[in-house]
């Protein structure tokens, strides 16, 4: 068995290894959660077993082709039962 100051060294050196990896993992979670998990967990709210309960991901990779911003309005149009 190791002798736990060398433990924790090595547990050290590998956290600070992979502190870039985390630092870019939280800025995509923070991103991801204020558009996309946005418009998702909007849909399961107000989805019905009729509209369904995801939002129209056809439409959002079109937005995201046509760069168009986030914005509350086009959340709104990738709601269920907002389809055309």
């Amino acid at each position: 068995m190791p002798a736990p100051e060398r433990t924790l060294i090595n547990h050290t050196i590998a956290l600070a290894e992979t502190v870039p990896e985390k630092e870019g993992g939280r800025a995509w979670m923070a991103l991801n959660m204020a558009t996309e998990a946005k418009a998702g967990f909007g849909a399961f709210t107000v989805g019905t077993k009729e509209t369904g309960r995801e939002i129209d991901f056809i439409a959002l990779r079109k937005a995201q082709a046509a760069a168009t911003p986030w914005s509350e309005e086009l959340i709104a149009d990738l709601m269920p039962g907002r389809r055309g």
